[in-house]
């Protein structure tokens, strides 16, 4: 390490204690991604205890033209955290819930709190922040937010950006932004909290977060259930949604390939159904109200009994092939655990092409066959599957080629991301850009959008030491 790093170093130690800024191999923890594949060696890790501590870092990096990567749970997915010999600065020691509101279901939370502790903090309340995925047990509030994260909850609840009410945020310069508001309509201006949120730590770094809270649902209906096609599962959710006045929670689509594979890798696990489909979904009620809550003489859950009597009518009519509700709390986490299996299941698979994709629902059956045509005519040995949120359009598509060959894996990806384009899609649904998706950004993105984009980046990080080199292309 240089004099000068030295000397930053030792400014930093100043500003939070020498214990809490961490150097060499003790930065391991914050130096690979979460699957341990991607590496790099950080100039060191800070972590501040305050908003004030974290604008003082911020106003020396500036003024030193230091690089500063933000990083929480490290839970990325697409090298957003990259941070060779730059300042990696760490959000875990803010992790205070400062309040839950019941009355107004708000929550005031620091970024560093991790996603399930808040999900416990609201239970309490008998609330819901309804935001769940499967690192839910080390994902952080500030991340989640910096890449506007989804999940299985998007259908009903909406995405991070729509759960979230107001922002604290320590702008490139050292100044901290106030946009904690706790108001659902606040017209006075340009909305400078959504222009944050997705930004992925290049205009700043959040603070702290005023979040919406839900009433907790007092039951779940919870089933697997095999259909005809994908088009067939469409109305399925449709005709549910018509059926419970909007209550599908989660709507999860699993391939038989993706079955396949989960019984390979965890054979402890049973199959959903006796004979194998092509077409699973996973699909969740919650209810709240006594008429679809409180059981009857029979012990029998309304919603429980109502979703199987749908089911039922539904296989009458041939939309359906098989279902099986679930019946007790047990099965209903064995049904979960299948889904919560994927990033052990597509990622571990080597080589692999992913795609974190989204068209509009009804573009989705078009897409996955698009998918299969164009990466079999590149690779005719290719074996395809992935997941969906169904209910949001949003497919994690996973190719697994037939050698590892650089050239043919990225071929592949482009030809799938050509194809979401030519449908009207998104080339990234819910992971965020980083460095992995540049040259999507690139080759997709509209150049007056980039442009606007590079423009406010440089007009807000003038020095471009905010996790500089991701989301915009050419930077």
């Amino acid at each position: 390490m240089t004099g000068p790093d030295n000397a930053v170093l030792d400014e930093i130690g100043r500003i939070i204690g020498p214990d809490y800024v961490v150097t060499g191999g003790d930065a391991a923890p914050w130096s690979q991604d979460w699957s341990g594949l991607i590496r790099w060696q950080p100039l060191a890790v800070v972590r501040p205890a305050t908003t004030s501590e974290v604008a003082a870092i911020v106003r020396l990096a500036n003024v030193r033209r230091l690089p500063i990567i933000p990083v929480s749970g490290n839970t990325n997915l697409v090298k957003g955290t990259m941070a060779e010999g730059a300042l990696m600065l760490s959000l875990d020691r803010m992790s205070a819930i400062r309040e839950i509101r019941d009355e107004a279901r708000v929550a005031i939370v620091e970024a560093g709190v991790i996603l399930s502790r808040l999900h416990e903090a609201a239970a309490v309340q008998d609330l819901i922040f309804p935001l769940s995925f499967g690192a839910r047990g080390s994902a952080m509030v500030g991340g989640v937010l910096s890449t506007n994260a989804g999940g299985s909850n998007v259908l009903r609840y909406g995405n991070t950006r729509d759960l979230c009410l107001g922002l604290e945020v320590v702008t490139p310069t050292g100044d901290v932004m106030n946009l904690m508001s706790a108001l659902h309509k606040n017209n006075s201006g340009y909305d400078l909290r959504h222009l944050m949120i997705g930004a992925e730590g290049t205009l700043g770094i959040i603070t702290a977060a005023a979040l919406k809270l839900f009433p907790r649902p007092r039951v779940y209906a919870t089933a697997m259930v095999a259909v005809p096609s994908v088009g067939a599962a469409l109305s399925l959710l449709n005709r549910l949604q018509d059926e419970t006045g909007g209550a599908v929670e989660a709507f999860e689509y699993m391939p038989r390939t993706f079955m396949a594979a989960l019984l390979q890798r965890f054979p402890e696990m049973r199959p959903p159904f006796e004979k194998s489909h092509d077409v699973n979904i996973l699909v969740e009620l919650g209810a709240r109200a006594p008429r679809d809550v409180t059981p009857d003489e029979a012990g029998e859950v309304p919603l429980c009994a109502h979703l199987e009597a749908v089911l039922a009518g539904l296989y009458e009519e041939g939309l359906i092939l098989d279902a099986t509700v679930a019946r007790s709390e047990a099965q209903r986490a064995e049904i979960w655990a299948r889904r919560e299996a994927s990033a052990q299941i597509l990622r571990v698979r080597k080589p692999v092409v992913e795609n974190d994709i989204a068209v509009a629902t009804d573009q989705m059956e078009e897409l996955i066959a698009r998918i299969q045509s164009v990466s079999q005519a590149i690779d005719p040995e290719i074996e395809n599957t992935g997941v969906a949120h169904l209910g949001d359009g949003n497919l994690h598509y996973v190719g697994w080629p037939s050698r590892d060959d650089p050239v043919l894996c990225r071929a592949v990806q482009e030809a799938v991301e050509r194809e979401v384009i030519a449908l009207g899609g998104s080339f990234s649904a819910e992971h965020g850009i980083g460095l992995s998706k540049l040259p999507a950004m690139a080759a997709h993105k509209d150049a007056a959008a980039l442009a606007m984009m590079r423009a406010i980046k440089a007009a807000l990080d003038p020095n471009g030491i905010m996790n500089p080199g991701k989301l915009i292309p050419g930077q």
